[in-house]
């Protein structure tokens, strides 16, 4: 039997924070550009060197290796989100975040261990990746399902918030761990790390309990006395092949693709890019960690605060607003990198950051309003494919930079997509199933 609460019980908010909590280990990622700074080195990479002292027996790396290693880690993340959301809606949240747990630390160590661009590929590239994937279907979905409709904005924006702010602390320890005791204690010292507090957060992970219906919005009477209409309409619960049929699953991939594909391809350059346009600015140019632990900030509070305004405007003008700007933003790069303006690019790289952070917390949002929230586990590892595919801008943008010294035609064809992906949003609307198109038809009838 289903009954709905009164209130939100405050067992649904420590499961919000626990997801939080995961997230912060899992967003590894996020601060990739540290390692890839120590790592390439073009010159030496194309004459085989290897590093010296305590990196000693590390090589160095070419742009585009130190973006395929993140490639592959994205590439893995996204599609174990699958198997991972499958995991989540069968067994629960806590088995996810365990396994997504010790995953992620082993590859860490596996990476650190090795010592070589192959280390990196199976250690962070794969265990990662697979770590990262099955660790993140467990919290979003597991919070979800504790709250209604009208608070999927905010709620998704919190969990997915801790992903995004561990840059902040990951960018500095990375750095320090890299300068005073060499990249591979890094790997393994923050592997070990983050087993231990993603497993601990992990079990305070839940769903619902059996016939549990959350609370709706408060409901202010109007001027008329008829109650206001609710900002976002019930859905049915979707399976997915069922989601899958409908040309709205696509259209949501795409725009994870356009939102996700300018996001990662500064996030992947970051640091590099600060120090190029830091110029003499010697300080930001020996601290380009920086840039990382500010976007990672600002990756957070995107995914908070585009989660509690989309709740009021809509997830569709939330994503636009989000895109045109950005796009905007990246058809300036070009000229902030050439200007060597460090305030205008910190400007352009929170705002390409807060696009990206954000629609981290609409796609889950978007994927619960349009298919249902019981299977949103399966549903949402689905439509995060389009995040993986994304993987392939930063990838595309190593090899521009190897061949042509500049990330330029990289930034304007993220631009391109972003506006198509914006365009898209424009048209999309959410998906009816046939029955109760019959059923609404019939009831206009008898009316």
């Amino acid at each position: 039997m289903s009954t709905q609460v009164a209130n939100v019980p405050a067992r649904a908010w420590v499961v919000t924070l626990a997801g939080a909590a995961c997230n912060l280990c899992l967003g590894i990622l996020y601060a990739w550009s540290v390692w890839k700074k120590a790592l390439v080195d073009k010159p030496k990479a194309d004459l085989g060197e290897l590093m010296t002292g305590i990196n000693v027996g590390w090589p160095y790396l070419t742009d585009s290796q130190g973006t395929f290693a993140y490639f592959v880690c994205g590439l893995f993340f996204a599609f174990f989100m699958i198997p991972g959301g499958r995991l989540q809606d069968k067994y629960g949240p806590k088995v996810g975040a365990t396994v997504g747990g010790l995953c992620l630390a082993l590859g860490c160590i596996v990476a650190g261990l090795m010592k070589s661009y192959l280390g990196l590929m199976i250690g962070f590239g794969v265990l990662g990746g697979i770590g990262m994937g099955i660790g993140y279907a467990a919290p979003t979905p597991a919070a979800l399902k504790w709250f209604g409709p009208h608070k999927r904005g905010v709620i998704s924006g919190i969990v997915v918030a801790g992903y995004g702010a561990a840059a902040i602390y990951i960018a500095p320890m990375a750095q320090y761990l890299i300068d005073n005791y060499g990249i591979s204690t890094s790997f393994i010292g923050l592997g070990i790390f983050f087993a231990v507090v993603v497993i601990l957060a992990g079990q305070l992970l839940s769903n619902p309990p059996a016939g549990y219906v959350a609370p709706g919005p408060a409901i202010t009477p109007s001027a008329s006395g008829a109650p206001p209409k609710p900002a976002t309409a019930p859905t049915g619960d979707w399976l997915p092949p069922e989601m899958m049929s409908r040309w709205q699953y696509y259209a949501l991939v795409f725009l994870f693709i356009g939102s996700a594909q300018s996001g990662l391809l500064v996030i992947a350059n970051a640091a590099p890019i600060l120090g190029k346009t830091a110029g003499k600015l010697e300080f930001f140019a020996q601290n380009a960690w920086i840039i990382a632990a500010f976007g990672g900030a600002v990756n957070a509070l995107g995914r908070v605060g585009t989660g509690m305004y989309s709740d009021k405007i809509g997830r569709s003008p939330a994503y636009m607003l989000n895109g045109v700007v950005s796009a905007l933003c990246l058809l300036a790069a070009p000229l902030i990198i050439q200007m060597e303006s460090v305030v205008l690019l910190f400007l352009a790289v929170g705002i390409a950051y807060w696009q990206y952070g954000g629609g981290l917390a609409l796609m889950p949002a978007f994927t619960a309003d349009y298919f249902g929230s019981k299977n949103l586990g399966a549903n949402y590892g689905f439509v995060f494919i389009g995040w993986g595919l994304g993987f392939l801008m930063p990838l595309l943008a190593g090899y521009i930079k190897d061949y042509t010294g500049s990330y330029d035609h990289s930034f304007y064809i993220s631009a391109a997509v972003l506006i198509v992906a914006v365009a898209l949003c424009r048209i999309i609307k959410k998906p009816v199933r046939e029955e109760t198109v019959v059923v609404e038809r019939k009831r206009a009838a008898a009316g």
